[in-house]
């Protein structure tokens, strides 16, 4: 029977896990905060087979959606469960890999030819009462809450009709709508981006297309008050590369990046770009809002060059990750203006998995946080993840004021990106809840749940929940509380 590869995407804390499974009544050390209850989601690739080639990539991992449920009355348990997409009941079937290259079809083996590729690995979506696991390469699977099965593909009751849709939504704290997008829309390769609204009960009420100046890794996107912000960055798509067996994605140091900015209910026609610098990448964005002057700005964590290893082989790169650069930047477009300018500040150190209160998506914020490396670690890191190594540092930052308070993990040790739990009591910041990673042999690893105060972060967990069982590395989480979850459209 083939292996996994002995590369760093398979081995150590990348190492297949495979296995649903789930634990009941966790041990707790501290006290649970009173506003910590419901589901923490979170999306994990997990290859049930190995890979076809080789140097294949984490992120062809078949998705599992993970939960962790806090009960009223401070139980907390443990479920973990395979998405159950066409892609993986294929391979399930055949008992091996059928699927090639990263998001290139022109690689797979012919009986699976026309078959749903997308592994629904990346970010678990809450929203009207539904569970939606997404990955950008296809549409999202419906999953039951409660039960984690597999509903199947969604689109929403036949309306939508892009092919893709983003694993990175935006909710109006609002109106509850749902603002979404999907880019190669109508096929590989395409400039064709869709840019869709759905309301608050789930209904898709709206979907426009339009084009973007290259076919550009997209991954997410913000929204303000009265705008939707289209970030571009050259990391680009080739349909005659990927004929040829080649890679999906090649980033551009040489190619501008752009931002589309247009009404958030208006018109796709009145999109304007704004000329961003050559060569960078985004993967996240922390927020975007506007000021009384027509300003739009847009806070996302830059770096100098595309990060992920896979993506640097394939375009001839090998930039390491302590000289990629950048950091926290805000992009600013003036909508009074009538150039393409737009003017760039940092408002923090270099880091991503950036998040904010849900209430302040798209308003002026106060705070935000996000994931960082300890630039003062004395010892390694802890390996893992897409990029090669997991953060080691939390940051807390408030843009207006400058001010950074950090956590900082010591040598092999890590944290997953955090989800924000709101506080019922007013005055606040509400709590942080991420999944910590531990080496603590060859290849033995400890792992549980942190809960931070939100708006104390330097003072370290206020409670620690024990996972006994080797986890994988996770992509994005999503809170949901109890309150929401009775409201499910499943049961």
């Amino acid at each position: 029977m083939k292996k996994y590869p002995e590369t760093p995407d398979f081995v150590g804390l990348n190492a297949p896990v495979c296995e649903e499974y789930s634990l009941k009544n966790l041990e707790v050390e501290g006290e649970i905060p009173a506003d910590v209850c419901g589901a923490f989601f979170r999306a994990v690739p997990d290859p049930a087979f190995p890979p076809m080639f080789d140097d294949d990539t984490a992120l062809s991992g078949d998705g599992m959606v993970s939960r962790l449920y806090f009960g009223a009355d401070g139980t907390v348990d443990f479920d973990i469960r395979y998405v159950q997409t066409a892609r993986h009941t294929a391979e399930v079937e055949a008992g091996k890999a059928l699927f090639g290259r990263y998001r290139n079809p022109f690689t797979d083996d012919p009986s699976v030819k026309g078959v749903d590729r997308t592994v629904a690995n990346t970010t678990p979506v809450w929203h009207a009462g539904r569970l939606l696991m997404t990955k950008e390469d296809g549409r999202a699977y419906e999953m039951n809450p409660h039960t984690l099965e597999t509903i199947g593909s969604y689109d929403f009751d036949g309306a939508l009709k892009s092919e893709t849709m983003t694993a990175h939504v935006r909710i109006d704290p609002d109106t509850k709508e749902m603002f979404f997008f999907g880019y190669e829309a109508d096929g590989l390769a395409s400039t064709k981006v869709s840019y869709c609204i759905a309301d608050k009960d789930g209904k898709l009420i709206r979907e426009q297309w339009f084009d973007v100046p290259y076919c550009s890794m997209m991954h997410d996107f913000v929204m303000t008050e009265n705008y939707a912000l289209f970030p571009v960055y050259p990391t680009t798509s080739d349909l005659e590369r990927l004929k040829a067996g080649g890679d999906h994605w090649v980033h551009h140091m040489d190619l501008d990046s752009w931002v589309g900015i247009m009404p958030r209910y208006g018109d796709v026609s009145e999109m304007r770009w704004f000329r961003g610098p050559k060569g960078v990448s985004t993967y996240h964005m922390m927020n975007a809002f506007e000021d009384s002057e027509g300003r739009v700005h847009m806070d996302h964590n830059m770096s100098e060059c595309n990060a992920f290893p896979f993506i640097q082989r394939a375009s001839g790169l090998n930039v390491p990750s302590q000289e990629l650069g950048g950091g926290l930047i805000r992009w600013t477009m003036d909508m009074n203006g009538g150039d393409e300018k737009l003017t760039q500040a940092t408002l923090g150190p270099p880091g991503d998995m950036p998040r904010v209160a849900d209430a302040d998506q798209g308003r002026p914020y106060q705070r935000g946080w996000y994931l960082s490396v300890n630039p003062e670690l004395q010892g390694p890191p802890l390996m893992g993840g897409v990029v090669g190594a997991e953060f080691n540092l939390l940051l807390r930052i408030e843009p207006g004021s400058g001010r950074i308070d950090s956590y900082a993990f010591p040598p092999l040790w890590g944290i997953g990106e955090p989800v924000h739990v709101p506080a019922s009591q007013d005055g606040h910041e509400g709590w942080l809840i991420s999944i910590v990673d531990q080496q603590i042999g060859e290849n033995e690893f400890a792992h549980a749940a942190w809960i931070f105060d939100a708006g104390n972060v330097t003072v370290g967990p206020v409670a620690k929940v024990t996972i006994p069982h080797r986890l994988r590395p996770q992509v994005h989480g999503w809170w949901v509380p109890r309150g929401e979850l009775e409201k499910s459209k499943r049961k």
